[in-house]
């Protein structure tokens, strides 16, 4: 076994096709099919299933692909540390619901291993992706919520994918409004004050069910109702149409600037916020960070 075929099953899972992954590698892919060939035999495991949809990761497949990240990034910190020239760009990913804070924890991370070059990804997207996206590890670390109505099923869903939850916060309802809104100035708002304004919501695509909605209270009926795919969008719209999200009232400014403001939502409802990672995987460093600082911006916000 050598570090090269590593980085060579590590990027067929990242992309899930065995064609694209030796187009990023720059081999053939016979050359790329015959290493991991060669590792699976003299590992004794299969870890990829090849299908005509394309590369499925065996559970077993999966178990390795975890130590083989570990391996990986303590090659890359030894290389930092005593090798000059040319390595490996840093990889780290995350996927998440549309949430300031964590966006500011991978800012975080960035800024506190500084690199020359590096691939970092950062996933703003459905519910049930973030879910796939960490059980397939093309993410490590993903930030979503439970409450009373989801948790149930969405524990389920963890387990069946050998996913571990682990909440990071409380926090009540609160609505995110413009700082122009017509009910700027109220201490807190009630359903019935919200009725007369645009819902907004994001899109969950296939899986929209509302144990999957990144909005908490989203099985409630509404008038007049706008879903869409991202952050700055959402905001944009809660703006020019008096529209309103309900959320977790954590907002990072510096990022988002004061034209958005959160007001607390009249409700008997909580939101657990927390992150998922693959039961029994190593936490890279950027992990580590990641995790460390998400915890510092949503006590912060609590604050």
């Amino acid at each position: 076994m050598t570090l090269k075929q590593l980085h060579y099953v590590l990027k067929v899972a990242e992309t899930g096709n065995m064609t694209e992954a030796a187009a990023r590698l720059f081999i053939a892919q016979p050359s790329l099919t015959h290493a991991i060939s060669e590792l699976e035999k003299e590992m004794g495991i299969t870890i990829f299933v090849r299908t005509n949809r394309g590369i499925t990761v065996t559970k077993e497949g999966e178990e390795f692909l975890g130590y083989a990240r570990n391996v990986m990034e303590q090659t890359s910190i030894l290389e930092e540390k005593y090798k000059s020239g040319h390595q490996d760009n840093p990889r780290f990913c995350v996927s998440c619901q549309h949430y300031s804070f964590a966006v500011s924890a991978f800012v975080d991370v960035i800024k506190l291993f500084p690199a020359e070059e590096y691939d970092f990804i950062l996933r703003e997207t459905e519910t049930y992706e973030i879910i796939e996206d960490v059980s397939r590890l093309k993410s490590e670390v993903g930030v979503l919520y439970l409450s009373k109505r989801n948790q149930d099923v969405m524990q389920k869903v963890f387990r069946k994918n050998e996913l571990v939850f682990t909440e990071l916060m409380q926090a009540t309802p609160h609505v995110f409004i413009s700082n122009t809104h017509p009910l700027k100035d109220k201490a807190f708002l009630t359903l019935e004050d919200l009725e007369p304004y645009p819902y907004l919501s994001y899109e969950q695509g296939e899986n929209n069910s509302f144990y999957f909605s990144e909005e908490i209270l989203s099985t409630l009926e509404r008038r007049r109702n706008i879903q869409v795919r991202d952050r700055a969008t959402l905001f944009n719209l809660a703006i020019g149409l008096d529209g309103y999200t309900v959320c977790s009232g954590i907002i990072d400014r510096k990022l988002n600037g004061s034209n958005i403001i959160a007001k607390p939502l009249e409700a008997d409802e909580v939101m657990r916020i927390g992150i998922i990672r693959r039961k029994n995987y190593p936490t890279s460093r950027y992990g580590s960070a990641f995790i460390s600082f998400l915890k510092r911006h949503v006590q912060e916000g609590e604050e």
